[in-house]
């Protein structure tokens, strides 16, 4: 059966027949769950900073200093670039890992790399679970960071490949998804871990983190490998069957042919690295792989994630109202999350990032406004019912805003729009950008907030408008159209059809003058 043709925006694109199957819906949801591990460790870290057993074992100094402040600016209570290293090593150690991630996938195929990840984490959860120095507790976060940075490269590019072109949005977001599950999850087992008498429960909190990860280490074994990865390492009667198999039709001759097609295009260049970053042919590709993870990060949302009981805390909530506060914008996250999975291949890509960031920047502006009223730039004080009661409403708006906006889509679009030339090393830049980011704006929070103020959420607030207006001036629709079909999409745009370079245009002009001289 050959394949249909939908129009879109006024251009043609194929549509290859099959339908959603069970196999790859169960697929797609053990790759995702790579982002309940990620998910997990944001949740679990700011639960672990204000975790006061926690902090007598490991960072004692922390602990006598906060515990002995006499006047308390409520701006600078936490302010320790110790602590936030704890925080950031993870991601680092996941920046790291990246790099490593494109190799990987390619030689040894995505499936094989969510094991290998699931496999560190694991044994990295556990090993901080039963730490008794700081030593032990950092390099079972080194570990754990590693799983996190190979299985968030291989998962949304796994999904994407996998996913028939016009369920590719709803399936790709479950990544997303399982990010605020993890989330939810860290925030609901720092709240109920730290009810255990004794003070060690933070050991069950840390070591918990192994059980989404073994999720994904036994599943990696059942679920077949792309066939896209299958074709670009030569196993293609695997890759024909596979397709077949995740299709659930009897032909799929053409969808196979141009996926071979687009691998021998990737085999003919020699350097996916040299090709991405100076061979001009994926200027669009590579504005959104350095830009689309920088951005996600400076919407502010890990501020919010990471530091959510310190952020409460530091608005004059006590210990467990704290912690009950962000289990709330947890199950904000999750929940809204669902609106981009039922409407990201209906209203499109676009639609949700403009809709969304204009929510947070609204949001972000009326939570700055609400602390500086109550703290001033004194930050001495306390806060009352009503205006904790508007903040913690307004963060919950602003991340509801997120979860349907920046943050599946800041997965999803990197994960689609990258030719098989380039995909690996593109997703290792837009893996080790967010986790860059994710770092330094963890590290960095603290004393933000020390001496911005309030000024703060105006400050990613500013931030957010401005990538609202890149996501509008830039940015393409790529809904419903097929992945190796994407190149198409940048031929159109206003902006980028000027740095596509089309060889086969280039090609058949060519021609057409031999002919004419020719034939002159």
């Amino acid at each position: 059966m050959p394949g249909a043709v939908i129009v879109h925006h006024h251009t043609r694109y194929k549509t290859y027949p099959g339908e959603v199957t069970g196999i790859v819906v169960f697929s797609c949801l053990i790759a995702s769950v790579a982002g309940c591990i990620f998910g997990y460790d944001i949740g679990l870290t700011s639960g672990l900073t204000s975790t006061e057993p926690f902090l007598i074992k490991f960072f004692p100094s922390i602990y006598e200093e906060m515990k002995h402040q006499v006047t308390v600016n409520q701006y600078c209570k936490f302010d320790s670039q110790l602590l936030t290293l704890f925080c950031s090593s993870l991601f680092l150690s996941a920046m790291i890992a990246a790099f490593f991630a494109g190799p990987m996938t390619r030689s040894f195929g995505r499936k094989w790399t969510l094991f290998a990840a699931a496999s560190a984490y694991v044994f990295g959860a556990c090993l901080g679970g039963v730490s008794v120095n700081f030593p032990m507790l950092l390099t079972g976060r080194i570990l754990v960071g590693a799983g996190v940075g190979l299985s968030i490269h291989a998962s949304p590019l796994y999904i994407s490949e996998m996913a028939p072109a016009q369920q590719r949005g709803m399936l790709n977001i479950l990544f997303q998804f399982m990010i605020t599950v993890g989330i939810l999850l860290a925030n609901m087992t720092n709240y109920f871990t730290s009810k255990i008498p004794g003070g060690w429960g933070w050991r069950i909190a840390v070591a918990f983190g192994s059980v989404p990860a073994g999720v994904i280490a036994l599943g990696a074994l059942a679920i077949p490998d792309t066939p896209t990865s299958l074709i670009q390492r030569g196993d293609t009667a695997t890759a024909r069957k596979t397709l077949l198999q995740i299709r659930g039709v009897g032909d799929v001759r053409e969808e196979f042919d141009d996926l071979s097609a687009a691998s021998e295009d990737a085999k003919a260049v020699e350097n996916p690295w040299r090709e991405l970053l100076f061979g001009g042919k994926y200027k669009p590709q590579l504005t959104f792989s350095l830009l689309v993870p920088f951005f996600q990060q400076l919407t502010g949302i890990n501020v919010i994630m990471f530091y959510a009981p310190v952020l409460f805390k530091t608005v004059g909530f006590k210990q467990n109202a704290s912690l009950v506060s962000s289990v709330i914008t947890g199950l904000v996250n999750v929940f809204s999350t669902f609106v981009a999975i039922m409407t990201a291949d209906k209203v499109g890509r676009r639609a949700l990032f403009l809709q969304g960031g204009t929510q947070m920047i609204i949001s972000q502006i009326l939570v700055g406004t609400f602390i500086g009223l109550q703290f001033g730039m004194s930050g001495t004080g306390a806060i009352s019912e009503q205006y904790a009661m508007c903040i913690v409403l307004f963060v919950c708006v602003y991340v509801a805003g997120f979860a349907w906006s920046w943050g599946p889509m800041g997965w999803l679009i990197p994960s689609e729009i990258y030719p098989l030339a380039v995909r690996s090393p593109a997703m290792s830049v837009t893996v080790a950008v967010n986790m860059f980011f994710t770092a330094f704006i963890g590290q960095i929070f603290l004393t933000l907030l020390c001496h911005l103020r309030f000024g703060l959420f105006y400050f990613f607030g500013a931030w957010v408008l401005l990538m609202t207006l890149f996501i509008a001036m830039l940015l393409p629709e790529t809904k419903n159209v097929p992945v190796e079909e994407m190149a198409h999409v940048w031929k159109k745009h206003w902006f980028w059809r000027k740095f596509v370079i089309d060889t086969t245009d280039a090609r058949s002009a060519e021609m057409r003058k031999r002919i004419a001289l020719e034939m002159s």
